[in-house]
């Protein structure tokens, strides 16, 4: 939910993460400066797994051997106005992507919350902003460029690979290393950012929330597991969504910015005030330019049906008493169902429920489990690259396409030169 900042850590450790919480593995850390050198790196390696900004909670992208970074590659950006799409490399920052496409007249056609996250890891690991019909950012992509294990350089499509292209986009880095990626744009539309704030608890019903999760492009709830909405943050399409009323479902607009931390500046947050502004500067939840947080946080997050959130938050809500002395905050989201194999929202328009934990990594790992044991019945999948404790064998259970993204993965990388311990435990070795 917060801004990487990585001032604050030593990255002698070739692997920790921006939150400090997760060491991806001892090295070498390497940052080849082109793609034949990145096939050369790849080729040598028994072992190998890429990192993008760091940003992720889990073990996603942990190597027990060789790690590789490529924020030392040129960072292209190449747009095609006619076709309305842009070719980029996979360490580029998707607010540095927003701002070029901007220029042309163009949008990116989803954000997530950080715009300081890389596209290449993003997509890979099923990043998501919010928003009804705003599928997750890998749904933009149209083709991937990737380097296998054995160091070939791998181009796929959406129109040339159909029956594999969806589970090579979001495949957890499993089947190769995205050098470059093609994404869908969209006509540049102005939006608007508003913030209501302190929601009564009776309007938790499914009627109330799904009018809330509805109001905008992009819509985000956050709360605290005391029984009520505190904020609702609503971007809005200028000329499309209606604007909202001062009070609005009971809650009332904030008069000032607020950020959804509480006691956190919102110098850092994205521009609340209800004018009008440019896509990228009111569809994520924080400003490039700032970074607001150390990173001292864990993030869990469980997807579940759309249609079902009122019932999950109902189901832990009992939990709150033992939620909120580790809880920073927590956000509901939405996200439409898409076809990609790995997606948490494969075929699900999906509501997600997240955490953003202190870092209290052993009191969260406890109390897990209960919350996973109380979401299970709306058949909960989490997100790839936060803290969870669910059974694996659960979690396989979810993706009816995992044997053919297992054979994909076989076919391309037949020696599990990609490999590492959370992806063979979570999707089977």
């Amino acid at each position: 939910m917060t801004t990487p900042d990585t001032s604050h850590h030593d990255f002698a450790r070739p692997g920790l993460s921006w939150s400090g919480t997760v060491d991806y593995g001892p090295g070498p850390l390497h940052a080849p400066t082109s793609i034949a050198e990145l096939q050369a790196l790849v080729a040598g390696s028994t072992r190998i797994r890429a990192l993008g900004t760091r940003h992720s909670f889990s073990e996603v992208a942990a190597s027990d051997a060789d790690l590789v970074t490529l924020t030392a590659m040129p960072a292209q950006i190449e747009i095609d106005i006619a076709s309305r799409t842009v070719q980029v490399a996979a360490g580029v920052r998707y607010g540095e992507l927003a701002v070029a496409v901007h220029e042309h007249g163009l949008a990116l056609s989803n954000m997530g919350s950080l715009p300081h996250i890389s596209v290449g890891g993003a997509t890979a690991t099923g990043t998501h902003g919010s928003g009804d019909a705003k599928r997750s950012l890998a749904s933009s992509v149209r083709a991937i460029e990737l380097v296998t294990a054995d160091g070939d350089l791998l181009t796929l499509s959406r129109e040339k690979d159909p029956d594999i292209f969806d589970g090579a986009v979001l495949a957890l880095g499993t089947l190769g290393i995205a050098t470059r990626l093609t994404l869908d744009l969209a006509p540049a539309t102005p939006m608007r950012q508003s913030v209501h704030l302190d929601f009564p608890a009776e309007r938790m019903g499914a009627e109330d929330l799904s009018a809330m999760l509805a109001a905008g492009a992009s819509v985000s709830l956050f709360h605290h597991w005391d029984g009520h909405i505190a904020q609702a943050w609503v971007k809005q399409e200028v000329g499309t969504d209606e604007e909202l009323p001062e009070v609005w479902l009971d809650g009332t607009r904030a008069p000032g910015p607020v950020h959804p931390l509480p006691g956190m500046p919102a110098d850092f947050c994205t521009d609340q005030s209800g004018e009008p502004g440019p896509a990228h500067e009111r569809m994520p939840h924080f400003r490039l330019e700032f970074t607001p947080s150390s990173g001292e946080e864990i993030q869990s997050e469980y997807f579940v049906a759309r249609e079902d959130i009122a019932a999950a938050l109902a189901a832990v809500m009992p939990l709150g008493e033992r939620i909120r002395p580790l809880l920073h905050a927590s956000e509901v989201r939405t996200v439409a169902a898409d076809e990609l194999w790995l997606s948490p929202a494969h075929r699900r328009a999906s509501a997600c429920v997240h955490f953003t934990w202190k870092q209290l990594p052993r009191e969260v790992e406890a109390l897990l489990p209960e919350i996973e044991e109380r979401l299970a019945p709306f058949a909960p999948r989490p997100h790839w690259g936060k803290v969870f404790t669910m059974d694996p064998a659960v979690v396989r259970a979810q993706y009816p396409r995992l044997g053919e993204f297992r054979a994909l993965r076989d076919r391309l990388d037949p020696e599990r030169v990609l490999r590492n311990e959370y992806v063979d435990r979570l999707l089977g070795s």
